[in-house]
């Protein structure tokens, strides 16, 4: 399926009924109400756009998955996907952020799997382990493995996943979708060298977090 609309259509459903909500307030002459759902609406559309993007060229080079602010760089175990030693990076993605998610290397989906959860705040870290999540691992041409896991925040309701398992994907592809603020997750090998630090503003499918050796 094509995901390379201007406006992800995972967000119609929400402009449509705003939309036409306006339009009745204004032909009604109700121009204060009409007023607060035309810039609702014009928000929640802007907040599903889905831009362009290039990825910085290198064939090691790992991008970022998601819009957002870097909040934690560490080296932890991952027992389910990796099994053993990685270097996880943290983003988070605040309502103002671009919420299509992009792959950030190439190579084939190996695994996928949703877990459902509560909602807590995708800033606080205890989101990664008890929010809804969506896990992706990525094995690489050369039989590394990535994993990116899109986790769920207080106020988002829905994970998109549009790759399957078995398909190869590339870098800077459009993946997914987290709805309305949330937090993506990616761990590297614990051998990968980072490019970004906590606190970075990152863009998907744009900038570079890494290198694979």
């Amino acid at each position: 399926m094509n995901h390379n609309s201007i406006i992800v259509r995972e967000g119609f459903p929400f402009i449509i009924p705003l939309g036409i909500f306006t339009l009745i307030f204004s032909i009604f002459g109700i121009i204060w109400a009409a007023s607060i759902f035309f810039v609702a609406t014009c928000f929640v559309a802007w907040f599903f756009r889905n831009p362009e993007r290039e990825f910085p060229d290198g064939a090691n080079a790992v991008i970022s998955p998601a819009d957002g602010e870097i909040i934690k760089i560490e080296n932890v175990v991952e027992n389910d996907f990796l099994k053993g030693l990685t270097r996880k990076i943290s983003i988070f993605m605040n309502v103002f952020d671009v919420h299509v998610n992009r792959i950030p290397y190439s190579g084939t989906v190996a695994d996928i799997e949703y877990n459902k959860g509560n909602f807590f705040s995708a800033n606080l870290d205890k989101a990664s382990e008890l929010n809804e999540r969506n896990s992706v691992l990525i094995k690489t041409d050369d039989g590394k493995k990535i994993l990116t896991v899109q986790i769920a925040g207080l106020i988002a309701r829905r994970i998109e996943c549009w790759v399957k398992e078995g398909m190869h994907v590339r870098k800077g592809e459009r993946f997914g979708l987290i709805r309305f603020g949330s937090r993506l997750e990616v761990f590297l090998p614990h051998d990968a060298i980072i490019s970004i630090r906590v606190g970075d503003r990152v863009r998907a499918g744009e900038t570079l977090i890494g290198w694979l050796k």
